[in-house]
């Protein structure tokens, strides 16, 4: 009984002594739990989603190019014959001679044939008020991903811990039943013997190997209710479900009632914090139809027949581009009127989301005291138990009172070990909840 009595002191105020194997699984779970694995890829998501909206601002250079190969289609006639020819047959008179030819009127195909038009195109915004708008919701984002990391995290950090205690209870529960089962079997062993010597009946010695049957029932579902409690805890860290876990030494710790109820700095709220932010920044966005897009742009470039390439066929070609949306059916005035909307809809979520935190730590501390008080209740009720076991079984031995009455006192002693075993490590669960509540835990150690 001298473990029951130790640990009475040992989970009244919180932080929680020193758990070096417990902490070792945090760091665990944190950097191998599959889900925060996602949510770190969704992270680094918003980081690149950033820097794209950074490269907007940025000069965009690409190479185009076309080649054509034309037959048929459109034409324009030029009369140069009907222009010319009279000149030449004038001028042949003059010299008498055949040097001005006759010439006949063209007909000139509208689609280039065998030209091609290569170039490297830039181009640049000059003053884009939508890019600007979002860049900053896309680093509102990263914070926002950063925060629902913390959000998961530290709800990971309290199912390791509540998933660590009950693994620690179901194989205090094996022990209390093992315990319970080695007494019946003793309790078996001495009935058969009395009743060899004709000093019970056989209805005792009935109930004694019921007893043995009953407590090895209990042992056996003690132990898979601690094979599914390891699997459970395995499972968070992401690892074989029947690895090791080991146990930390428990030691004692004073009491204390400094339980701080501050709800201001949680992540939960900073992320709707950030949500009003991003729809400041939506209702931004839908104004910038009042103002222009202004962009420039330039080819640098060679175009010819016949792959013709010289100092002729080479270009420049430099402009600039201005859109101004001047109406658009009241779609921007409608878009405006929904951020703004989005925007009363969080302020709201806010506050209701204050008041259910500050509520979850008033419940989370009140419910370790309430665990608490049962916790002291249930040392005492053992420490009564077992004093009233050992004195029935002296009186057994004595033959002062019946078998049923040993069995009663011995079933109330293993009850009550077994709710100091439960509410003992309730205590430590209640004390996580709080922890989370309070988002107290330092996630930037772990």
């Amino acid at each position: 009984m001298q473990k029951y009595v130790y640990t009475l002191f040992i989970f009244w105020a919180f932080p929680v002594q020193s758990q070096q194997f417990l902490e070792t699984y945090i760091r665990e779970g944190l950097e191998r739990n599959e889900v925060l694995k996602q949510q770190h890829f969704s992270l680094e998501k918003s980081i690149y989603a950033l820097k794209e909206a950074n490269g907007l601002f940025l000069p965009r250079v690409s190479l185009k190019g076309n080649y054509f190969l034309a037959g048929g289609g459109r034409t324009v006639d030029f009369p140069a014959g009907d222009i010319l020819n009279p000149v030449y047959s004038t001028l042949n008179q003059l010299t008498e001679s055949n040097n001005f030819p006759i010439i006949e009127n063209q007909r000139i195909l509208l689609n280039p044939d065998n030209f091609y038009d290569v170039r490297v195109r830039t181009t640049m915004p000059l003053f884009n008020a939508e890019l600007v708008y979002n860049r900053r919701m896309k680093s509102e984002m990263i914070s926002m991903q950063q925060l629902e990391k913390a959000v998961f995290q530290r709800e990971l950090v309290k199912d390791i811990k509540t998933a660590y205690y009950n693994y620690l209870k179901s194989l205090e529960a094996i022990r209390i039943f093992d315990s319970a089962l080695k007494l019946v079997e003793e309790n078996k062993r001495i009935n058969a013997a009395l009743f060899k010597n004709d000093q019970v009946n056989r209805g005792v010695l009935i109930r004694a190997e019921n007893e043995v049957i009953r407590f090895q029932t209990q042992v056996d579902a003690a132990i898979q209710e601690s094979y599914s409690a390891q699997a459970y805890f395995n499972f968070l860290l992401n690892r074989n479900l029947d690895e090791n876990i080991y146990m930390d030494e428990i030691k004692p710790i004073t009491e204390t009632s400094d339980f701080s109820e501050n709800s201001a700095d949680r992540e939960e709220l900073r992320q709707l914090d950030l949500s009003n932010q991003i729809n400041e920044h939506l209702i931004g966005l839908s104004k910038t139809y009042l103002l222009p897009q202004l962009s420039a742009f330039i080819d640098l470039g060679s175009q010819g027949f016949d792959w013709e390439y010289n100092s002729r066929t080479q270009y420049y070609f430099f402009g600039m581009a201005l859109q101004w949306n001047i109406f658009a059916g009241g779609q921007n005035r409608h878009r405006k009127k929904q951020a703004e909307l989005d925007q009363a809809i969080t302020y709201s979520q806010r506050d209701n989301v204050a008041e259910h935190l500050l509520l979850q730590q008033k419940v989370s501390i009140n419910n370790f005291k309430a665990a608490y008080s049962q916790y002291t209740g249930a040392v005492k009720q053992a420490e009564s138990s077992e004093r009233a076991y050992k004195d029935a079984m002296k009186r057994y031995q004595e033959e002062q009172i019946l078998f049923i009455e040993l069995l009663d006192d011995q079933n109330q002693w293993i009850s009550a070990q077994l709710q100091e075993n439960i509410s003992l490590y309730e205590c430590l669960i209640k004390v996580a909840e709080i922890e989370r509540s309070n988002a107290s835990f330092n996630l930037n150690t772990n």
